[in-house]
């Protein structure tokens, strides 16, 4: 046990530097397969429940439309249930709640939130509401390797990447696109590169791909559509198609905030009812509409050139996402979007099939449709492009993608003032989302990697005492004095203060020590130093408050701030 806990403090250390290791490899890969883990039970979950009633996974038209109507409402009844039970204060869900536990948080989830999106998105997705998987995934994946973290006592800034690495491995084993999972954390979650977090996070992206191919084969959901090479006419009507999927995504990301804004103060549980009810009302009327984004898939390969059909379906798809995610509906946005996309790209496609004389681009235009779409709504165009390279396995694709994408994005963004969804969630909830320089810098380094063991330290000194070991102190040392009480302990900063002796006081100065547990990091330290800009705080370990393993002083915060960037 001995060896287990010296061992323990010694990767606790090399965590606390913001270096690429070995260590921190293998546990992002233990990480992903926590949070593949969790994924697996997710999904068996959702195909179990869903195999009582469907023939088809997310197949909601082979259903009987007097069971299929009463599926969203009963699912908006258990999902209020749960809520409930839990606390309605843990019913922050999804990517902006990521997102916002990933920049204050260091992505520690709490535990009933966790709950929550487990059995909420159970039984959203199996009950037929239009949302995706991959926002529970992130959230559990972000649960699963962050708590491997916290049991650990890892520093808070290696527990971060392990949250990232989760969040990649929870993404790549909901849609099998590993490398997609990677770029979507770096450019939407964390929104930075850096080696020493890629790296670890590429490898728990490896690990969530492998552990759910061995489970789900690795057989991906857009293997039906026949993605072909298109030639270069088609580039400039790609053009116009870019800038109507940035059109759409700005229209569907205003009327999502609208509905967001409108029904703000309603009760959660007459939100979820609405939403059942809604779901229900459309779904009995347009049963391939209902679900992720499966169904849509489906009938854009049996159906592309049924405008009226798709035209529907895709009417249909948009009401039932905006209102289910607008209402607070447990699930993602991404498979929605990945549906109405692809629905969306079918529908331009029957123009330039027309003009060739047959339908065979319309699988290719389905996944430039999701692509766009997936780049403007959520801005991650990086992203949107690698998973069109994952899912469609055709590098002719790449050119017209990078057109579709551009082109979207820029429309949105130029004309349409469109911003990312999940930003504009975050915005309308106030959870911060974004670090000052000196944190951002700050928060990547732990208080072990900095530790000072230049002091000395006396237990309950008198006066003498103190006045001894100050005149035989070596600078840099410093002297630390700690005070047991009955019920606490308390640590000072003992120095020698000129202005006082001349009063005739005496000339000892005695500054009070603020602690922080081993796990913290530099950001902390400068949030209590920051004003005073001197002095130091102790560094404890949790399960020994009252024993000090080292201090960090304000020039060893002052001097990295200036060593990155003049932040001081």
């Amino acid at each position: 046990m001995q060896r287990w806990q010296i061992r323990l403090v010694s990767l606790q250390r090399r965590l606390a530097f913001p270096q690429t290791s070995l260590q921190l490899c293998i546990l992002g890969m233990l990480g992903g397969l926590a949070a593949a883990i969790l994924i697996i039970l997710f999904r068996l979950a959702i195909i179990g429940l869903q195999s009582f009633f469907l023939d088809k996974t997310d197949d909601f038209s082979s259903v009987d439309s007097e069971i299929r109507w009463l599926l969203p409402l009963v699912g908006a009844v258990l999902i209020g249930l749960i809520a409930w039970i839990t606390g309605y204060k843990h019913y922050r869900l999804g990517i902006p709640f990521v997102i916002h536990r990933m920049k204050l948080k260091y992505g520690i989830m709490p535990t009933r939130n966790t709950l929550n999106q487990f059995f909420g998105g159970i039984l959203a997705l199996s009950s037929g509401f239009s949302v995706g998987r991959e926002g529970p995934s992130v959230h559990l994946g972000a649960y699963g390797a962050s708590t491997l973290g916290k049991y650990l006592q890892l520093p808070y800034n290696s527990i971060r990447i392990l949250a990232g690495c989760g969040i990649a491995a929870g993404i790549s084993a909901s849609f099998n696109t590993p490398l997609a999972a990677v770029i979507f954390v770096m450019e939407v979650v964390l929104r930075e590169y850096r080696v020493h977090v890629f790296i670890p996070i590429m490898l728990s992206s490896v690990v969530g791909a492998l552990v759910t191919q061995g489970v789900f084969g690795s057989d991906k959901e857009l293997a039906l559509l026949n993605i072909v090479s298109i030639s270069g006419w088609h580039l400039p009507y790609l053009v116009l198609c870019g800038i109507v999927f940035g059109a759409i995504a700005f229209v569907f990301n205003n009327n999502m905030m609208r509905l967001i804004k409108l029904f703000r103060n309603w009760p959660l549980l007459l939100r979820l009812t609405l939403a059942g009810a809604v779901t229900a009302a459309i779904g009995y009327l347009i049963p391939h509409a209902m679900g992720a984004e499966a169904g849509a898939i489906h009938y854009a390969v049996n159906a592309p050139d049924d405008i009226a059909l798709l035209l529907t379906i895709f009417i249909g798809k948009m009401l039932l996402t905006l209102f289910a995610l607008g209402l607070g509906v447990p699930g993602g946005v991404i498979g929605p979007v990945f549906g109405i996309g692809i629905v969306l790209g079918t529908i331009l496609a029957i123009i330039p099939s027309a003009i060739i004389g047959d339908n065979s681009v319309a699988g290719t235009y389905a996944v430039l449709g999701m692509a766009g779409l997936m780049a403007a709504t959520m801005h991650a165009p990086l992203a949107a492009l690698v998973a069109v390279m994952e899912l469609a396995h055709n590098p002719g694709i790449i050119v017209p993608a990078m057109l579709v994408i551009t082109t979207a994005y820029i429309t949105g963004v130029q004309f349409f003032n469109n911003k990312s969804l999940f930003l504009l969630q975050l915005d309308f909830l106030q959870m911060p989302y974004k670090l000052s320089p000196a944190d951002d810098v700050l928060q990547k380094v732990g208080v072990l990697a900095m530790l000072d063991n230049q002091y000395q330290l006396l237990d309950n000194p008198d006066e003498p005492q103190v006045t001894q070991a100050l005149d035989q102190l070596e600078p840099p040392q410093q002297l630390i004095i700690r005070r047991q009480h009955a019920d606490s302990v308390e640590f000072l900063l003992a120095s020698y203060d000129v202005q006082l002796s001349m009063t005739g006081a005496s000339a000892v100065h005695y500054q009070p020590l603020q602690g922080l547990n081993h796990q913290a990091t530099l950001a902390e330290v400068f949030a209590i130093l920051e004003d005073k800009r001197e002095g130091a705080v102790y560094i404890y370990r949790e399960q020994e408050p009252g024993q000090l393993i080292g201090i960090i002083r304000w020039d060893q915060v002052r001097s990295l701030l200036v060593k990155q960037n003049n932040l001081l």
